[in-house]
């Protein structure tokens, strides 16, 4: 390969999505929005400007990201996936430098049931009150990337520093080495596991992006295979579907320096973690693949915790997947993060990121029992 054919790194509020964003540009667009017989919306072009409710550093972030946007396309780069994560890991190694120094931390590689894990507890020990409780992390990266150490510890350190919580971060099988569910097998080893110390509804999952997913679709997983639900989950930076949908999904992408995917989008669904090559060829209609739109199994949910931005091409499936999950009776919160982009919070520099942070650490503190 040469040095003109490498991948380029996305920076990190793009690289941490490691989203399918393709189409192409929209075609010219009319004075006047103009609706057609099937419901489409031909719209004019307009200005919009970075939302007034940023911080200045987000603000920032946001200029400089969508100034020179790269966007991944995880089924096109699969072939260069060694070279993908070795610039993958190193953008995030230089924002997990900055998270250690804002969120002091003690850090333990570990196996678990055969699964390679690391075990993240704040510096100055767990806190009594939680000695008998801890969380689960699965990373995010499209089911590809963050593997290894660097993606998990970028959300698992904050975690552990801010609520005090000793937190377990799953280095689990992904693409295009393996395939789905290897992840949830996975994620439920280390949970089985788990269970021979903790009870059940001491435990919380939570990850972003493909690690949201996974979090669904493992809860589903011990549904199907006769473990106990866990405490609370969270579904971070994703929807209960590994496909996006809805208006962010067309609105979000230039909203963020990208072109909208092209039309017709069968199903209107826009491309997820649903179309990378972990969950390639996979049935979709499966709750273990996708809960949402399996109301008696949403209704089995544990407290469930969902956070979104409105420039996120998620948000739309994310508002949605909450108002199902509300319907089947779970005790459901709902974030969404105004202004910011997917997977805004793996900038430790931003203060939204740290209101992200806090959101997940008090919810665990509401929800996992005394």
């Amino acid at each position: 390969m040469t040095k003109a054919d490498k991948p380029k790194t996305a920076p990190i509020a793009v690289a941490a999505a490691a989203l399918a964003l393709s189409g192409a540009a929209a075609a010219q667009s009319p004075a006047h929005s103009s609706v057609d017989a099937n419901g489409l919306n031909q719209m004019p072009a307009i200005t919009v400007p970075p939302s007034s409710f940023l911080s200045p550093q987000a603000r920032e972030a946001y200029i400089k990201a969508t100034r020179d946007p790269r966007p991944m396309d995880p089924v096109e780069l699969a072939p260069v996936v060694t070279q993908l994560r070795a610039g993958y890991d190193a953008t995030l190694n230089a924002a997990l430098e900055r998270t250690r120094t804002l969120y002091p931390v003690k850090v333990e590689h570990d196996t678990i049931a055969g699964v390679p894990v690391e075990v993240v507890t704040p510096k100055a020990g767990v806190t009594r009150a939680k000695a008998h409780k801890v969380l689960i992390n699965l990373h995010g990266g499209a089911f590809m990337l963050g593997g290894g150490g660097p993606g998990g510890l970028m959300e698992a350190i904050p975690v552990a520093s801010i609520g005090g919580y000793r937190v377990i971060t799953v280095d689990y099988r992904m693409a295009p080495e393996h395939h789905f569910p290897d992840a949830s097998e996975d994620v439920a080893a280390v949970y089985a596991a788990l269970l021979k110390t903790y009870k059940p509804a001491h435990i919380g999952i939570y990850g972003c992006s493909s690690g949201g997913t996974l979090t669904a679709q493992a809860t589903v997983w011990f549904q199907t295979h006769n473990l106990p639900r866990p405490g609370a989950i969270g579904v971070l930076c994703a929807s209960l579907s590994p496909n996006f949908g809805g208006d962010s999904a067309y609105l979000a992408p230039p909203l963020n320096g990208n072109p909208p995917p092209a039309l017709p989008v069968k199903d209107q669904r826009w491309k997820g973690t649903g179309e990378t090559p972990y969950m390639a060829g996979v049935d979709l209609r499966s709750p273990l693949a996708q809960p949402l739109g399996h109301p008696t199994v949403l209704a089995k949910f544990p407290p469930t915790l969902m956070i979104t931005s409105t420039r996120a091409p998620e948000m739309s499936a994310a508002v949605y997947s909450h108002a199902q999950l509300v319907k089947a009776g779970v005790d459901a919160d709902l974030h969404v993060f105004e202004g910011l982009w997917h997977g805004f919070a793996a900038d430790p520099r931003l203060p939204e990121s740290r209101d992200y942070q806090d959101v997940i650490a008090r919810f665990f503190d509401r929800e996992l029992k005394p």
